[in-house]
């Protein structure tokens, strides 16, 4: 149902396009690793992936879960929250093992937060936590790097800002991009780990940006 709202509503607030590196597949078991750069990021993802027939596990902040309907549907459909800073924050974990050992496919953002800027511009991604790099230490998975470019043109900056993004994004409508790479196995030596991933990430990042470019002209 998340995946099928969002596949309905992107359209309206943007033009997204998708692409995917030559024999991408989406095997039960894995992790979709992606940056995070807006609070429009989750809906393009889903709406994306919704595109290519996934309909992920999402890791995301547990403050979510306490928004009326919006935690209804995260409870119903198995959807995982993450209490950051809290003795409860292994819990995400190791429910996301188990999504994995169920053949589920899990979502999640390496750098467990969005960047600290006020502008519209793209930046690589910045450094990963240790969440990717401890699940695929645990379970084995192998990872599927997704990079998005254009979220920010719908929403960044102050809340008033985000506010006028989010009323101006029908007209607007800008270019949003999602490509996903390759899915690859993984060390599971943690630093090792999250430097590779990392680097995977920024990749698949890099191509949504050049694909936003050929489309948009300047990209900033």
């Amino acid at each position: 149902m998340l995946s099928s709202i969002a596949t309905r509503v992107v359209p309206a607030f943007g033009r997204l396009t998708v692409t995917t590196d030559a024999g991408t597949d989406f095997a039960p078991g894995s992790i979709i690793v992606a940056n995070h750069t807006s609070l429009a990021d989750p809906a393009i993802v889903l709406a994306a992936l919704h595109r290519l027939g996934v309909r992920p596990v999402v890791l995301a902040t547990a403050g979510l879960w306490r928004v009326p309907v919006l935690g209804r549907v995260l409870r119903r459909e198995g959807h995982i929250p993450v209490h950051r800073g809290t003795v409860r924050a292994g819990e995400a974990l190791d429910s996301a093992a188990a999504a994995l050992g169920d053949g589920r496919l899990i979502l999640i953002y390496g750098e467990g937060r969005l960047p600290p800027r006020r502008d519209s511009g793209e930046a690589a991604p910045g450094p990963f936590r240790s969440g990717v790099s401890r699940l695929v230490s645990a379970t084995g998975a192998q990872v599927i790097p997704l990079g998005q470019a254009g979220a920010r043109r719908v929403v960044s900056g102050s809340p008033s800002k985000q506010l006028a993004g989010l009323v101006t994004a029908p007209v607007r409508r800008p270019r949003v991009h999602v490509h996903v790479g390759a899915r690859t196995p993984v060390s599971d030596d943690t630093a090792a780990a999250n430097a590779y991933v990392r680097q995977a990430v920024t990749r698949a990042w890099e191509t949504a940006v050049r694909q936003l470019g050929e489309r948009a002209g300047r990209f900033r």
